[in-house]
């Protein structure tokens, strides 16, 4: 019975590979397109159709008419600066809050939680407006500000802070609280140095949530030299949608980036969710 239910297990991951497998082909074909046609030669006056997956005159032509302008790098730079500043303030607001909302001891603490949780109920669209309200009033309208200052405060993150901050147990801190150290030192001392995955983890999110903001940046930004990569595709993909290559060429740039960042960090995604107790006890 135990060799039949090994066999059954077997087969069952088989399949399951193949479909998964079968599934990922499927969705890199858009991808893998793409790249093919950015650096197709003629593909501005001719664009491949029906769709074919083969370079038949390779060129790095339609990447060089995407940066001749400079207006491609200025996008790239304003989006690295908000992605910046929003991932640093996300960061150390989550591992604060996280940390405070774990291992803090005060009145109100799971009022606090639940009313942090509640943003999270609340769609984008219906605070939209009172935002840009606010953020017009201020004075603050058509800079970056209204991108960045927002990142304060993410539930989710926290979330994912508080419930990592939970694995790890309160000894750690005893030898430092004997010794005399303070609540704020033992955060910096002690638990910030076992953050890496849930940082690594808060990093990769923020930096994908910010970089491909489109609508919110749509509302707030309105001068040409403020434009971040995903309303430069836009606009671009709306002006030159005849020219197919460079189209696809700008869209191949803007995707490095977020492409690269994934790569690079998805390890500590599995790892934190793995080790932050996510499963709701």
């Amino acid at each position: 019975m135990r060799k039949k239910a090994a066999v059954k297990f077997r087969a069952f991951d088989l399949c399951a590979a193949l479909i998964l497998t079968g599934a990922g082909v499927v969705f890199l074909l858009p991808f893998i397109w793409m790249v093919i046609v950015s650096f197709e030669r003629y593909a501005n006056i001719q664009p491949p159709f029906p769709p074919r997956f083969t370079l038949e005159t390779p060129s790095l032509f339609n990447y060089r008419i995407a940066v001749e302008n400079g207006r491609l790098l200025r996008a790239y730079g304003n989006s690295f600066f908000v992605a910046l500043l929003s991932v640093s303030f996300c960061l150390a607001s989550s591992l604060l809050g996280g940390y405070a909302l774990s291992k803090g001891i005060f009145r109100g603490k799971k009022a606090v939680m639940l009313l942090i949780l509640s943003t999270m109920m609340i769609p984008f669209e219906t605070r939209m407006i009172p935002m840009f309200l606010m953020f017009n009033r201020a004075r603050l309208a058509n800079t970056f500000w209204p991108l960045i200052l927002p990142s304060v405060l993410d539930a989710f993150n926290l979330l994912l802070a508080k419930n990592y901050f939970d694995t790890l147990p309160d000894s750690l801190a005893e030898s430092a609280e004997i010794d005399g150290a303070g609540r704020f030192r033992v955060f910096l001392r002690i638990f910030v140095p076992l953050t890496g995955p849930i940082a690594a983890t808060i990093i990769i999110l923020k930096f994908l949530g910010s970089w491909n903001a489109f609508l919110w940046p749509l509302v707030v930004l309105t001068g040409e030299r403020m434009r971040t990569i995903p309303l430069y595709m836009a606009i671009f993909a709306d002006d030159s949608n005849r020219f197919y290559g460079t189209t696809l060429a700008v869209a191949v740039l803007g995707v490095l980036p977020v492409l690269a960042v994934f790569l690079l960090m998805q390890k500590y995604i599995i790892r934190s969710v793995a080790l932050s107790g996510l499963k709701g006890e």
